[in-house]
């Protein structure tokens, strides 16, 4: 038993012991690190010069700078997205006779992640609060939000930044602007008698905000000199699709069109990220579907959204007096969340006698609409 202790208290101190030893003796990389801090000195912004002969401004670039590389995984990601993402970003720009930096915004805003929100109520890939991108043409609704959609919400914040840059007369501001809104900066400007970005006393957030774009570009711009060496088949490849118009007169379940495309739910909704919930409004849409979907798509779908139609028919349910969405979810043997699904309310739904509720039948599997 003795020995037995001594052998356990052994194998505990080796274990605790000797990875700290490894690491002591591996060669530290801090030479390295400060030779990748090096600013060029043609370091810019759409062309206007990061003045990194400041000291002040030297120190605020390489602490984003340094903040970004110790992320490393969140490098990684930024990078492997590129691919997907920021071809189609750079074509709009140009077609835009914008400055193909402002690409490096939407790093700094979501790391190219469609769904990714804020407390503040940004979402989507250029991090939009819904009233403004209402005021540049967005649809913001709980059935679709574009700000989602790359190509809806970049043509959405370039219109924006031309109009910032058109006020500030600088990307610089314009830039400071999109990320803490134009009254605030203006605000700012006129309080210190400054429009220079970099001697502007800002919120951290917004001091922060052009130097992390800054970051972005060095790094995406050459990832080998900071040490990222990606082949390209680590890059993720562009979403492959063809666009279809729809017009409907009324709604339709996405499984439906996934169904007619020859896809599943999850491949639509990727595709169509600005597209929320289960279903497909009444009126008329573009929508994404696979490369692979049938050239007789149209048809398909027609056939598939009436023997939908006729389903949902057929699976009606009144509602009696007493009835909660408890009770019946628990009446018919199904979950309470698929019944919300189906029929579009929430859990706090009221519901009065003669309401009408649809409901599948206990073990059809979820297969509402087969070919």
């Amino acid at each position: 038993m003795i020995r037995t202790e001594k052998y356990f208290m052994g194998l505990v101190i080796c274990l605790f012991l000797f990875p700290f030893a490894a690491i002591a003796e591996q060669p530290r990389s801090d030479s390295t690190l400060i030779s990748q801090l090096r600013l060029s000195a043609d370091l810019n912004f759409c062309g206007e010069p990061v003045p990194i002969d400041d000291a002040d401004v030297r120190e605020r670039m390489e602490k984003e700078l340094l903040l970004s590389l110790w992320d490393r995984d969140q490098v990684i990601l930024w990078l492997k997205r590129s691919r997907r993402y920021l071809p189609a970003i750079e074509k709009q720009l140009a077609e835009a006779g914008v400055p193909d930096d402002l690409k490096y915004m939407v790093i700094a805003e979501s790391a190219m992640r469609p769904h990714v929100g804020s407390p503040k109520g940004a979402m989507g890939f250029w991090q939009f609060i819904p009233e403004t991108a209402r005021r540049y043409g967005l649809l913001v609704n709980d059935k679709i939000d574009q700000r989602r959609n790359l190509t809806a919400s970049s043509t959405a914040a370039i219109a924006y930044m031309k109009e910032l840059h058109q006020e500030f007369g600088s990307w610089s501001l314009a830039a400071t602007a999109f990320n803490m809104g134009e009254e605030g900066l203006r605000a700012e400007i006129l309080a210190q008698e400054v429009d220079n970005f970099y001697r502007l006393y800002l919120s951290l957030e917004s001091q922060r905000y052009l130097f992390r774009i800054l970051a972005a570009k060095q790094i995406i711009s050459a990832p080998e000199r900071f040490g990222f060496y990606l082949s390209e088949d680590d890059y993720y490849a562009p979403r492959q699709y063809t666009s279809v118009s729809l017009t409907l007169f009324e709604e339709t379940s996405l499984t439906v069109v996934a169904k007619a495309a020859k896809s599943d739910f999850k491949h639509i909704k990727d595709l169509n990220p600005e597209l929320r919930g289960h279903y497909l409004e009444a009126g008329t849409h573009t929508i994404n579907i696979p490369e692979t979907a049938p050239t007789d798509f149209a048809g398909r779908f027609e056939a598939l959204h009436k023997a939908w139609q006729q389903y949902r028919r057929e699976r009606v349910y009144v509602v009696q007096a007493g009835d909660n969405l408890s009770l019946i979810a628990e009446r018919f043997e199904v979950p309470l969340a698929a019944l919300l699904i189906w029929n579009r309310i929430s859990l706090n739904a009221t519901l009065h006698p003669g309401d009408r509720l649809v409901i599948m039948r206990h073990g059809e599997g979820g297969r509402q609409v087969t070919e």
